[in-house]
């Protein structure tokens, strides 16, 4: 399957033309403006991570993830397949998303509420760091998978590009608080910081976060030190 090369995303567009509309207005940018890129805040639902080996043993020999739906970071998509989670007391997830490409660890984020239905006690964690976290097992069409550890709560993050980070004043590993407006408006006080040259600015929080503040098109978000 071949995915086209993504369309720019709506904040992006939104963004070129509020800097176009100050600059023929000569009119100074307000900050929202003056930041080199737009802020997006998605809502990550549950998903897994998979290695080239694992992909294989789930899927079949010389089996690779088929890109469906293209992230907002780069070359980063929703695959076609997906697996089955079973936890402890056989309790599962169906349909359990994988995302592509291929990493070089097996790795499951999952909201509080879906570790509270397995059974899991799992720890908030920044993606990566598996060690001593609980293990689960996978099943796919050709075979089961059984992980030792990496099921995690992914810690709330903000994806930064280095002109963002310079922007905002942080670096890697800082921490800073995301502001929610609209009905349900709350303050997340701690977003890890990530920066990557490849990385466009992007807040992730799952899906049990989202619903806490109400998160949705329209509810405005800002971005505090």
């Amino acid at each position: 399957m071949h995915l086209p090369p993504p369309s720019p995303h709506r904040v992006e567009i939104e963004h070129q033309v509020r800097r176009a509309v100050y600059a023929r207005l000569g009119r100074p940018l307000p900050r929202v403006a003056a930041a080199p890129n737009p802020l997006l805040v998605n809502i990550s639902a549950r998903h897994c991570h998979l290695t080239p080996e694992a992909v294989e043993t789930l899927f079949g020999k010389g089996r690779t993830l088929t890109p469906m739906k293209w992230l907002y970071q780069k070359d980063q998509y929703a695959a076609a397949e997906s697996v089955t989670l079973i936890g402890p007391r056989s309790r599962v997830i169906s349909n359990l998303r994988i995302l592509g490409p291929c990493r070089d660890l097996n790795q499951v984020e999952l909201a509080f509420t879906d570790s509270i239905a397995l059974g899991f006690d799992i720890p908030v964690r920044q993606s990566g760091n598996i060690a001593g976290t609980p293990g689960c097992m996978l099943m796919g069409p050709a075979g089961f998978l059984r992980l030792d550890q990496g099921v995690i709560r992914a810690a709330p993050h903000v994806h930064m590009h280095p002109d963002d980070a310079a922007f905002y004043k942080v670096k890697q590993g800082d921490f800073m608080k995301l502001r929610v407006g609209g009905e349900l408006g709350m303050t997340f006080d701690r977003l890890l910081v990530r920066v990557h040259p490849d990385f466009k600015l992007e807040v992730h929080i799952d899906t049990d976060e989202g619903n806490a503040c109400g998160l949705g098109p329209g509810v405005p978000v800002s971005l505090v030190k």
